[in-house]
């Protein structure tokens, strides 16, 4: 054995310890994005009985909290490719566990919206940073299952949503799943314990001779233009949008009208139909996990299209579905489809821009897809109030051929390094 085997053992340690800390960082602050967004789903009903809202206007809430993701995706993805991937997620973290606890004060529509607005804006940061972190923490052969763990501390916090939501309601009502948001603060305390920034940030903020680098320090606006600064640029952007939409368009459709769906037009009553939306969350976790290895074995543009089939043919099924043990089964295998590839989106959006505009990469094209997306729980309602939710569903697999076609304006940069 080598004198230098110890070191280089101990190396390889050290760099697996930092990967699982990024990882569970990235994971657990998205993981709070998505308990944060879905106790609003099942908050609704409390919402419309104590304020007298319709459907819509109170599907017009989640839409809200999505616009000022937008907002908050833009700022914090900024600031985090000029401060740090860590130390901005703590910031994220705060802001909206503070603004969802404000929530269970309410008093009424606009106030409601208001909280849920600022929300929205700690929300928006926390998919961009999470996958800048855990792309640039990991090998480049693991990047897509890396950024789908990622995806899986969402689906996780969804579930622990729809487990949770049930028996809240039925203790404390409504108020007391926004109670439940304020938990998250404690966590923006403790999650840089241990967790440094990627050694690819802190490359990329300093010239060959340690100077820091100027485009680290570039401007809001010059950050922003360089997501379109040629043709190819433009292209690669028009296409991630394009993707991130349609992504955030199904799952925001499916799972904020699937809790009220199945429980009041399915006759399966509150209880039930957290149980059958957490299998449709199961369903999700169990396809972002199979993403992530066909993604990183395969191609990106292999995954994505057979998932993008997959969630046309499951969709269009499950529309047509009645018997409660069908929706079950078939609930499983329309979320897996649906929302398996949200894991890949991270690993595409970070292969695509350098290091200096990642996390403002990834902040901008997601949210303004989740903003788009976050007009689906408003066209759901409208469509369901007139022709029934099943025929709304049914029209949902039309929007995931744009994705199919996007995905051919995208290079194919699996197993690639980050610049």
């Amino acid at each position: 054995m080598s004198a230098s085997t110890p070191l280089t053992t101990a190396e390889s340690v050290a760099e697996r310890g930092y990967r699982r800390k990024a990882l569970f960082a990235a994971a657990i602050g998205y993981g709070l994005d998505g308990f944060d967004l879905l106790v609003l789903s099942f908050a609704l009903s409390g919402i419309i009985a104590t304020f007298g809202l319709s459907d819509v206007r109170a599907g017009s809430l989640s839409t809200i909290t999505l616009f000022g993701a937008v907002l908050g995706g833009i700022v914090f993805g900024a600031l985090a490719d000029r401060f740090g991937r860590v130390r901005v997620l703590t910031w994220t973290v705060l802001v909206f566990a503070v603004f969802t606890g404000l929530s269970a004060l309410a008093q009424g529509y606009w106030d409601l919206a208001a909280y849920r607005f600022i929300a929205g804006i700690g929300i928006g940061g926390e998919f961009g940073i999470g996958m800048a972190l855990a792309a640039e923490a990991v090998r480049a052969d693991q990047r897509a299952r890396a950024t789908s763990w990622v995806g899986v501390g969402f689906q996780l916090g969804v579930f622990a949503a729809a487990v949770v939501s049930a028996p809240v309601i039925a203790a404390w009502g409504w108020r007391g799943l926004f109670v439940i948001g304020l938990f998250p603060a404690v966590f923006a305390f403790v999650v840089r314990r241990g967790v440094e920034e990627p050694e690819k940030f802190v490359r990329s903020q300093v010239d060959e001779g340690g100077q820091t680098e100027a485009k680290a320090h570039e401007s809001f606006a010059a950050k922003l233009g360089a997501l379109v600064r040629d043709r190819t640029t433009l292209k690669v952007t028009v296409a991630l949008t394009i993707l991130t939409s349609v992504q955030n368009f199904g799952y925001f459709g499916i799972i904020t009208w699937l809790p009220n769906y199945l429980s009041e037009q399915m006759g399966l009553g509150v209880t039930k139909g957290s149980l059958w939306t957490a299998v449709t969350v199961v369903g999700m976790l169990a396809g972002i996990l199979v993403f992530g290895q066909i993604a990183d074995r395969l191609g990106r543009r292999p995954a994505f299209w057979i998932f993008q089939v997959g969630a046309i043919v499951s969709i269009l099924v499950y529309s047509q579905l009645s018997d409660p043990s069908a929706l079950l089964a078939g609930g499983f295998f329309m979320g897996a489809f649906a929302n398996g590839m949200i894991g890949g989106h991270g690993a595409l959006l970070a292969e695509m821009y350098p290091t200096e505009v990642r996390a403002t990469a990834q902040n901008v094209i997601f949210n303004v897809g989740r903003a788009i997306g976050g007009l689906a729980p408003v066209v759901i309602a409208l469509l369901a109030g007139s022709l029934g939710f099943g025929f709304a569903l049914a029209l949902l697999p039309a929007i995931y051929v744009l994705q199919f076609l996007a995905m051919f304006l995208l290079p194919e940069r699996r197993g690639a390094e980050l610049t």
